[in-house]
Order: C-alpha cells, then structure tokens, then sequence
C-alpha cells in the first residue's frame, strides 16, 4: 500500500526532532518507559543491601527466618496497546488540535517500540470502537498507524462512551501488555471502573490530552461556543468575570477529580497539553517514573533526574495521585 507523503513527512521530523533527542538525553536506555510483560523466575538468594525490597519472597523469608528476594529473567518482548479516543472532542485546540497531539505522540512511542522489535496495535474510538489495528513490528507498521489517524473524518458531535473503549480492548488484548489510555477524558460516568479493571492485567499509562481553553476562558465579549460532545451552541458573555471564575472553579474541579480516579485505578498519568512541548513531557514522564521506582527501592536519584523532575517547564505529571508541577 502506498502511504502518502504527509505521513512520511510526519514520522521524519518526529525522528529527528523527539526521538534522536531523546536517544541522547536517555543513552538509549528506555525502561523507565516501561518493562516486559514476562518476568521468569531465575532464583532466590538472601536479600543484600539497595535490593529492591518488592522483590522480598516473604514466604521464604519466614522460613529461613531472614529476608531472601526472588531473582528474574525480564522478557524484554513487548507488546503495547494505544487505545485511542477520537471523539468530537479531540477536534479542538486554541493552537493545534489534541488529535494533532495524540498522532505526535503515539508516532514517536510506535517507534521507539518498534525499532527494538516490540509490536504496537491500536483500537479507535470515534462514535465507537471502530477500527482495530492488529499488533506489528516495523518502521512500515507504524506509518500505516499514523496514516489511519491522519487520515480519519472529522467524528460527529456524540456523547463518548469511553468505558466502550476500555472494555473492547480487555476482549482483545489476550497477553499481559503495556497499554497507553490516549484521551482528554471527556466522557459519560463509568469508564473509571473498566479502567482499574484493565490495570490489574496490564500496565496502564493514562495520556490525558488537554487545551488551556478549556481550564481558563479569556475575555473576548459575546462568543458563541459549541458543545463538541452534544453539539449544542450557547452564547456566552466572556467579558463577565464571575462567569469566567465559575467556568475555572469547574474546571479544577474536574482535574481534581480525574487525578483522583488515575489514582484509585492505580495507572500512572502523563497529562499533555497542545501548549506543551513533546519532548519535554517525555522526559519529565520517565524521570518520574524512575524517581517513583528508586523510591520504592529506597534508592537515591541522580541529581539531573531529581533537577529535570523538580524543573520549571511547566508539563504536569502525576503518578497515581501524586503530582510533580510548576509552584
């Protein structure tokens, strides 16, 4: 099938712009990305110091009557998931549309996956789950994912049905895999308990797609808005500063109650604005998670890390229910 040259365009300049970055920056190294589904057990031995205490076998341990921790053979094949919601929603944006920023940003995690011989698949939801791309390997493979995306109609004004998503692919992923939830999680009750349940099989990371319209409202008068879920129109008065506080009072609201359901699901977020820089949220994401790993070790973290976590770029990243961000 011959793609056309948008696509190619696209993963050219996320190769050199993010990923070749991100190469240096790493060393190459992305397991603070993510680990292997397998974890085969190698041996036991007795615990040493800066072992990693979620290792501990307590039932030997009782035993023997000492602490002894279990070794493992990490199965580095990996199979990873994006569950992408394309609603009406996505197609907004005060700068580039969160559609534009969700294709980025699966374009580059497709590829450092796949170029180390790791398969990506994808489900989409526009009004339903209506296309499913079976997990591949390749440079190619993840071309023709960009080019789905790219290439998809506008979708209809439709209340999401986000758990429908979550819940078709429980169906289809057989194997333990790493699963990328790519969403602004604008959406009717009840995706939040199909979410935790998807987190008990596999590794979940939560990508919440947001527009800074949509936490604070500037004053430009009298503005029609639409709403991209109903399809219904409002004339608002922008201008009145109490409507603008309530518009933002709601606003953090809702965040408060997202991070609270990523917490009580138990997945780690990555929240990226159409403001933020990709590349930064990346980094910043890694560092958490490897700061969150070291911690349950009881391990120390190199002072760049620690400098890059505790940075000024303003990219918010929480890790179930906790949240490192600007002051």
């Amino acid at each position: 099938m011959l793609l056309p040259p948008d696509t190619e365009q696209l993963l050219l300049r996320l190769e050199w712009t993010v990923i070749r970055r991100l190469d240096g920056l790493l060393h190459g190294d992305y397991r603070c990305f993510f680990r292997g589904p397998g974890l085969d057990l190698a041996d036991l031995r007795e615990y040493q110091y800066d072992d990693d205490v979620r290792h501990i076998d307590w039932n030997v341990t009782a035993r023997m009557q000492t602490p002894y921790v279990r070794e493992f053979n990490e199965d580095r094949d990996l199979t990873a998931w994006f569950l992408l919601d394309l609603s009406a929603s996505l197609d907004f944006g005060s700068r580039i549309k969160k559609q534009a920023v969700s294709a980025e940003f699966v374009g580059v995690l497709a590829r450092l996956l796949t170029r180390h011989g790791n398969r990506v698949g994808a489900l989409c939801y526009g009004s339903s789950v209506d296309t499913v791309i079976p997990a591949r390997s390749g440079r190619r493979h993840v071309l023709h994912l960009l080019h789905v995306l790219l290439a998809r109609p506008v979708t209809q004004p439709r209340p999401t049905q986000l758990a429908n998503l979550l819940t078709q692919a429980e169906r289809n992923m057989a194997r333990r895999s790493l699963v990328f939830v790519v969403s602004d999680f604008i959406s009717t009750p009840g995706w939040e308990q199909v979410l935790a349940r998807l987190a008990l099989r596999h590794e979940v990371i939560a990508v919440r797609l947001s527009d800074p319209l949509e936490q604070e409202l500037p004053d430009l008068g009298m503005v029609l808005m639409q709403d991209a879920e109903s399809g219904e129109q409002l004339f608002v008065d922008t201008h009145d500063k109490a409507f603008r506080r309530r518009f933002a009072k709601l606003a953090a609201e809702r965040e408060l109650s997202l991070r609270e359901s990523f917490a009580n699901a138990g997945v780690d977020a990555l929240e990226l604005s159409t403001e933020d820089d990709l590349l930064d949220a990346l980094l910043r994401f890694a560092d958490l998670r490897q700061l969150r790993s070291r911690a349950s070790s009881g391990a120390g973290l190199s002072k760049h890390v620690e400098a890059r976590v505790r940075g000024e770029s303003g990219i918010r990243v929480h890790d179930r229910g906790s949240e490192e961000h600007r002051a």
